[in-house]
């Protein structure tokens, strides 16, 4: 795997493996005319080419992804501006193929953000930050997604367009997700200070506290999957973390191991 150097006024928000280990990323580059979101590939000799631009299909910025087995990649976005203060608006999700052709899959999410998909690659499960619950979707044969349903709902908080009031009104802000072998789900519960383990239906059965950082990802690895890492920082402002670098990385140990994708 060669390392890439990426030069310019770019926010590089996830990356994931394609098929042939090919090395997927999202890049958004902010213009003066609004906001262009590129997908963006490696080719196989370490050169950046556009896999698709999907900008079309986007409110804000490309954020998370998730690669399946097969290629397929989900992408979701802010769905409004978040740094600038606007108010807050539903998103939805992108299938981008393999052949690079991409088509919106699912809508009316509230920042959909952290993605898994199921061992046996037919459910996909979302956080949605701002939405105070995870969701979930049957994958089709088609890479499209069937109807969205709970996997642990936490309240309703509606068409609140208020950011502030969504927060105060949500038990949870799930950013970062990874699945275990038990089919629960560790979230980043970001300003809550915490990493989550969540069972379908909303059971939580494991809390681990990192006050006073916030938690932004999560993933479980290492040689038998019991490793969870935690991506933690201060907070999510960009230009706070821009002037002052206080992100880390921990980890502690789990009882159950990794399972599906990533």
């Amino acid at each position: 795997m060669q390392t890439l150097h990426i030069v310019g006024s770019t926010s590089l928000t996830k990356i994931g493996y394609f098929l042939e280990k090919v090395l997927l990323k999202i890049e958004s580059t902010t213009f003066f005319h609004g906001i262009a979101i590129l997908f963006i590939m490696t080719s196989k000799n370490g050169d950046l080419e556009v896999h698709a631009d999907i900008w079309k299909h986007c409110g804000g910025h490309a954020n998370d992804m998730v690669v399946a087995p097969n290629g397929n990649a989900y992408v979701g976005n802010f769905g409004f501006d978040l740094m600038g203060g606007a108010a807050h608006s539903n998103a939805g999700l992108v299938l981008v193929k393999p052949d690079g052709s991409s088509q919106v899959v699912a809508e009316g999410l509230s920042f959909p953000n952290g993605m898994v998909i199921s061992p046996d690659e037919r459910t996909l499960i979302v956080n949605e930050l701002f939405g105070n619950r995870i969701s979930q979707f049957t994958i089709n044969e088609d890479g499209t997604l069937g109807e969205r349903r709970d996997f642990a709902s936490f309240g309703e908080l509606g068409d609140e367009p208020d950011l502030t009031k969504r927060i105060e009104n949500a038990t949870i802000l799930p950013d970062g997700l990874a699945l275990d072998a038990e089919g629960a789900v560790w979230i980043a519960d970001t300003l809550n200070h915490r990493a989550v383990r969540i069972a379908e239906g909303g059971e939580i059965l494991d809390t681990i506290d990192i006050t006073p950082d916030g938690v932004f990802a999560v993933a479980l690895g290492g040689q038998d999957g019991k490793t969870l890492f935690m991506c933690v920082a201060p907070d999510w402002d960009e230009a706070s973390r821009k002037a002052e670098t206080k992100g880390r990385m921990l980890s502690t140990q789990v009882k159950v191991s990794h399972a599906g994708t990533p």
